[in-house]
């Protein structure tokens, strides 16, 4: 069967992840990291590129049913034929030095017969593995720096470049299957108990959940984002990749396909909130931590995105022999605009560093020295056109959000001194502040559109303006700011939910895309902010249907086809999803859309 990005689901092991298909299906997999070369890559060609797949091999009689274990990320499928039931467990060991994949065929009720097909192709499917049967009867496919060592409870045999084995499954019958990703110089790990490895996983997964601190109405959708944010962390580093995916199209058959298996900064503060507010300081800690280690150096160096572990070389390649999901061409690794000039950065280093301070981080000496660099670096180039918040490919702009963002840099070093009594040239910072909130007043205010327009002397609107009373640039009673909400209702809605801006050629690509969903979500934040509770619930109620049927977003939505689109799961759709969960159930008493709040 041929399928849709919502027709995936995640396991991970906090160093890396896989998607399997309701099919049953491993389509995509990295390692030993999220950024390595895929050893299934499937999701992107068929299963000539690789992929792990236990199924049935007789006939359903009911569409595949799947869930997560509660507060867990151990996965399970259950077929159902006419001649009986079976579960799929399917999940990924926390890191203990070995990477660490588990399936285990469960039988609940009569007989069913089940196929395995495994097909290891390494770097992206281009490279078959020499594959050798060892003493203990475990396969070993190496290849270059790489080794992937395969235990089964059934005998598999060779099929052409297919590792096979067909095998009946009976109810009470757990079979276990289990893959183990090694340096290909060193000797295979020792054999996994799937059993133990098991009940270890889900004791794991349910104590961190049992942290969570939300106690609304969507609790069991803020916990699933919450598990979802937590498997896109790299533990060693403490980054959070922005999905664990490349290349899967914002438009079917299109060209919008890039590499999101990085670490963005300016998700830094919408995730750090998250964290915290949901009481994973521990990880919010960490995460500040890898941005500090990041973007140490010359401050008109910073990027806007880096690797796990904060490097800074992701040049950006296309995989040529890979057709792309669903056709879409062309396959990229690494992304070239980690050397784009986008100002907006500045400020989300500022803002997540200071909402780290807000929530009791311990403070940083180094942190104030380089702040106090990027200002100084920034009070020269804000002026500067960039390529923006949405990595545009075409010409520079003198983009509303980038300026917004300067100023926010400015603003929240200035509270600092105020509040933490740091030294700092504080007066001309003020003056600063003030020149760029005068000039985004002046020239990105559009009289006939009676908006904030997307950048000096356009006509354009843009999603990002909805963070502008969020950030504490102008206060939601600004009529300016209600008037912004109404010509974005007016000009980006689609079927009620919020594109980033209209896509026409103006960026440097063809034009058209879905929906962007953190921008939905910075919808209904504002619709709390302006007290239309009503709007503001009926918009995130709408959102959280358009979850897949285990609770997973992509980054995009398309409401002709109703599929997903974009990089799946996409971390920052998570992340409003839990803000806008806690905005709604702690209105008015706190606002996590408040960005600017003491």
């Amino acid at each position: 069967m041929s399928l849709r990005i919502e027709d995936y689901a995640l396991i991970g092991d906090t160093e890396t992840a896989a998607l399997i298909g309701c099919n049953g299906s491993l389509d995509w997999m990295c390692l030993p990291r999220f950024d390595s070369a895929a050893c299934f890559s499937a999701l992107l060609g068929d299963a000539r590129h690789g992929r792990w797949c236990i199924a049935p091999c007789e006939p359903l009689v009911a569409p595949p049913l799947r869930r997560y274990r509660p507060g867990t990320l151990v996965l399970e499928t259950t077929w159902v034929t006419a001649h009986g039931r079976v579960t799929l467990i399917d999940f990924m060991p926390p890191r203990d030095h070995v990477a660490n994949v588990v399936r285990i065929v469960a039988g609940v009720e009569g007989e069913v017969r089940m196929r395995m097909e495994l097909v290891i192709r390494f770097d992206y499917g281009s490279v078959v593995p020499w594959l050798r049967r060892l003493d203990d009867g475990r396969r070993l496919a190496i290849a270059g720096a790489d080794a992937l060592v395969v235990q089964a409870a059934v005998e598999p045999h060779g099929e052409g470049f297919t590792t096979v084995t067909e095998f009946a499954v009976r109810a009470g019958q757990r079979i276990p299957f289990a893959m183990a990703w090694h340096p290909s110089h060193e000797p295979p790990p020792p054999s996994l108990d799937c059993e133990e490895a098991l009940r270890s996983t889900e004791g794991f997964w349910q104590e961190w959940s049992q942290r969570c601190t939300y106690r609304g109405p969507w609790h069991d959708a803020v916990l699933s984002s919450l598990v979802t944010l937590k498997a896109l962390t790299y533990q060693p580093t403490g980054g959070i990749v922005a999905a664990p995916t490349t290349s899967l199209p914002e438009m079917p058959g299109g060209v919008r396909n890039w590499d999101y298996r990085y670490c963005w900064l300016r998700d830094a503060t919408f995730t750090l909130y998250a964290l915290a507010l949901a009481g994973y300081l521990a990880e919010a800690n960490a995460w500040r931590d890898w941005l500090l280690r990041a973007v140490a150096g010359d401050p008109a160096k910073l990027q806007i995105m880096y690797g796990v572990a904060g490097e800074r070389r992701l040049t950006e390649y296309e995989l040529s022999w890979l057709p792309g999901f669903g056709g879409a061409r062309p396959v990229r690794v690494g992304n070239a605009a980690a050397h784009q000039l986008q100002l907006d950065v500045y400020g989300e280093v500022f803002d997540v560093l200071h909402h780290a301070r807000q929530r009791g981080s311990p403070w940083e000496p180094a942190a104030w020295d380089l702040k106090r660099a990027l200002l100084e670096h920034l009070e020269q180039a804000w002026p500067q056109p960039d390529e923006g918040i949405w990595e545009v490919r075409g010409p520079r702009q003198q983009f509303t959000h980038s300026k917004v963002m300067a100023w926010v840099a400015f603003d929240r070093a200035i509270q600092a001194v105020e509040a933490s009594g740091l030294e700092g040239p504080v007066e001309r910072w003020r003056k600063v502040r003030s020149q760029i909130h005068a000039e985004i007043c002046a020239r990105a205010w559009s009289e006939e559109k009676r908006a904030f327009v997307q950048a000096y002397g356009s006509d354009q609107l843009d999603a990002s303006a909805l963070l502008m009373p969020q950030v504490g640039f102008l206060p939601v009673s600004d009529p300016r700011i209600a008037s912004t909400v109404t010509a974005i209702e007016r000009e980006l809605l689609h079927d009620g939910l919020v594109r980033r801006y209209l896509t026409r050629g103006q960026d440097g690509l063809p034009p058209g895309e879905g929906v962007f969903l953190a921008c939905s979500f910075w919808l209904a934040d504002c619709y709390v902010l302006l007290q239309r509770l009503e709007d503001a619930t009926r918009l995130f109620t709408r959102l959280l249907e358009l979850r897949n049927d285990v609770g997973l977003l992509a980054e995009q939505y398309d409401p002709v086809s109703q599929r997903q689109l974009g990089n799946f799961p996409q971390a920052f759709s998570h992340v409003g999803l839990i803000n806008t969960a806690f905005n709604l159930t702690q209105y008015p008493e706190h606002l996590t859309s408040n960005r600017r709040q003491r």
